[in-house]
């Protein structure tokens, strides 16, 4: 199951008893990977059949119990609630009195650090942030992908050594991230990870769109040398139209999008733009190509027909894409979403 063999828990003590609130695809993984460890699973809740269905696959005979009874039986309590959902759990943990003093509470969202559990941390818990930089599939697969996976940590300067050793226990690797820095952290993680997969299938709807029986196997090996290229270069590992200043075959890609799939034009047209600025502040892109490429993505924006004037707008321009950024409440490394 784990790609690095641990000692058999049996052979030495369990050291903390575990309980899963949450029966979502992270916390039972985490779980069933605390338990090749040594420690020992007591208690999970769930509610819906995918949960308890995921629950009897990685922690079987673990008994399925309300989230109260978890905390009454377990040492150690993995919180693996959807983002939004968590704050109102530690509060109504916290107020019915659920929350033991000693108790290491360790929720798994990217978005949070430890002061969402400060309900609990008033009760006496030790509060952990532990956000596993990974996308899960509930399945057992998800115990061997931990092996070598980051962990974004958050905890008190007490609790830190405690939180490391955990995530070392599960085969990954601790990233300190400041409290203050976790929404910035999780909406990177996002964009790297939830947005691609978006990318991903909308290139091979596309591809199936063209005629391409096995859109997969085609991007596949394309795909793979990209993000090998991407993590050991970064921009420099830009390439294509945008990258190249082919003015007139984005045009041609955009006047394609919008007559077979329009509802791929806006991300389109903001990968362009934004792939161009990047390209061009790292001297990939030569400024008189980039002046021709960006006229073509504002003469083919929203609102203006390729090659066409611009259409009058009494209220002015209309706004580029948001600058919020991305839901940071998004699944996967995601993640981290239950």
């Amino acid at each position: 199951m784990n790609a690095i063999p641990p000692t058999e828990a049996q052979d030495r003590p369990a050291r903390l008893t575990v309980g899963v609130v949450g029966a979502g695809r992270v916390g039972p993984a985490l779980a069933a990977s605390l338990h090749l460890a040594g420690h020992r699973p007591v208690a999970v809740s769930g509610v819906s059949d995918a949960s308890v269905r995921r629950a009897a696959e990685l922690l079987p005979e673990v008994p399925l119990v309300p989230a109260a009874e978890v905390l009454a039986r377990a040492d150690l309590v993995l919180l693996t609630v959807p983002d939004d959902a968590l704050a109102d759990l530690v509060s109504g943990l916290a107020e019915t009195g659920a929350v033991r003093p000693g108790q290491l509470l360790v929720h798994t969202s990217g978005r949070y650090g430890t002061s969402v559990l400060d309900p609990a941390t008033r009760a006496g818990a030790l509060p952990l942030a532990l956000h596993p930089a990974m996308t899960f599939t509930g399945t057992s697969v998800d115990v061997q992908r931990l092996v070598g996976c980051s962990f974004g940590v958050t905890a008190p300067d007490e609790l830190r050594m405690a939180a490391e050793a955990l995530v070392i226990e599960m085969g990954g690797e601790p990233v300190w991230i400041a409290e203050s820095a976790r929404p910035l952290y999780h909406a990177a993680l996002a964009i790297g990870a939830n947005h691609l997969v978006t990318l991903v299938a909308q290139s091979m709807e596309l591809l199936r769109t063209a005629g391409v029986e096995a859109p997969g196997r085609m991007l596949g090996p394309l795909l793979g040398a990209a993000l090998d290229n991407a993590l050991r270069s970064g921009d420099d590992a830009l390439t294509g139209p945008v990258a190249r200043g082919d003015a007139g075959t984005v045009a041609a890609h955009v006047a394609e999008l919008r007559k077979h799939a329009p509802q791929s034009v806006a991300g389109y047209l903001a990968m362009a733009r934004m792939t161009a600025d990047r390209a061009l502040a790292h001297g990939l892109l030569k400024p008189e190509l980039a002046e021709d490429l960006l006229g073509v993505l504002a003469e083919v924006s929203p609102g203006r027909p390729p090659g066409g004037p611009a259409t009058p707008d009494p209220d002015g321009p209309a706004p580029g894409p948001d600058q919020d950024g991305p839901d940071a409440s998004g699944d996967g490394p995601t993640g981290g979403r239950r």
